[in-house]
């Protein structure tokens, strides 16, 4: 598989992915145009996408979903509680196109398997994907309050990892955000801090080389070096040598990271 983060933040996320039979999105929530620029940018074609899954319903993950969905005739698929909370200015996505992904659940595409993740946000059913092909896997977990064993478990062993990391809690405290913005976003439905975000990854990587995207970071509450440092430190103080057994690596609001394979700087498992 080949993969590219084409945007990543409170603006808009969606994820690219491929593998020798099927290209996917994970979220869509930037505009048609700035998506058909993106993905331009990495060399493929709007048009070759075969599917599109969502994670949730907010705006920033379902900004351009039917406009692509309509446009290109896309098939969509998320869970059904997810479907009834699209926000109207989606608009009306085809019968045809639409498909039930429920929570918990594994489906698979061509020569690939997704299996959806439930995890808590303040949203009405959200969920991560980890996608496999029988050699290598990538799991996106974003917008998350808390990390529990269940998520643990079932993104463990990824190859590769797009994680949040979106906020210094002390940034988030000292900022301008009003009070129940802030206690929203602390919150058990809210989004990982860059303590909790390494504090998690202890749990979860194996030190074999995996590669870990930091998404979602706030631009308000945030920066790249400081959630990069915060993390690194915590894995390193767990033992994992940062650059050797573990890679991390960023995400950008306003373009995408190069594509490339899953596993391009993973050792060989043991």
């Amino acid at each position: 598989m080949k993969f590219s983060v084409l945007a990543s933040g409170s603006s808009g996320n969606s994820i690219y992915i491929e593998s020798n039979r099927i290209r996917i999105l994970i979220d869509a929530g930037i505009s048609g145009k700035q998506m058909e620029q993106r993905l331009k940018q990495i060399g493929v074609d709007l048009s070759t996408l075969s599917a599109i899954f969502v994670t949730h319903e907010h705006i920033d993950h379902v900004k351009g979903l039917g406009v692509l969905a309509r446009r290109y005739q896309i098939p969509v698929y998320m869970n059904e509680a997810t479907w009834s909370q699209l926000p109207s200015s989606v608009g009306e996505i085809p019968i045809s196109l639409q498909n039930i992904v429920a929570s918990s659940s594994m489906i698979d595409l061509e020569d690939i398997h997704i299996e959806s993740i439930p995890i808590s946000h303040d949203a009405v059913e959200p969920v991560g994907y980890h996608i496999y092909t029988e050699d290598e896997s990538i799991a996106v977990v974003t917008d998350l309050g808390y990390v529990n064993q269940h998520i643990i478990k079932k993104v463990s062993g990824a190859d590769t990892l797009i994680w949040e990391s979106n906020h210094d809690v002390e940034m988030l405290r000292v900022g301008s955000y009003p009070w129940n913005i802030k206690r929203r976003i602390l919150g058990d439905m809210g989004h990982l801090s860059n303590e909790d975000s390494g504090t998690a990854l202890v749990d979860i990587l194996h030190g074999k080389g995996e590669q870990v995207y930091l998404a979602h970071l706030s631009k308000d509450n945030n920066l790249a070096e400081l959630a990069h440092l915060t993390v690194k430190d915590i894995l390193e103080d767990a033992g994992l040598d940062v650059g050797k057994e573990v890679y991390l690596k960023e995400t950008y609001a306003d373009r995408p990271t190069p594509l490339q394979a899953v596993k391009r700087n993973a050792l060989i498992k043991a």
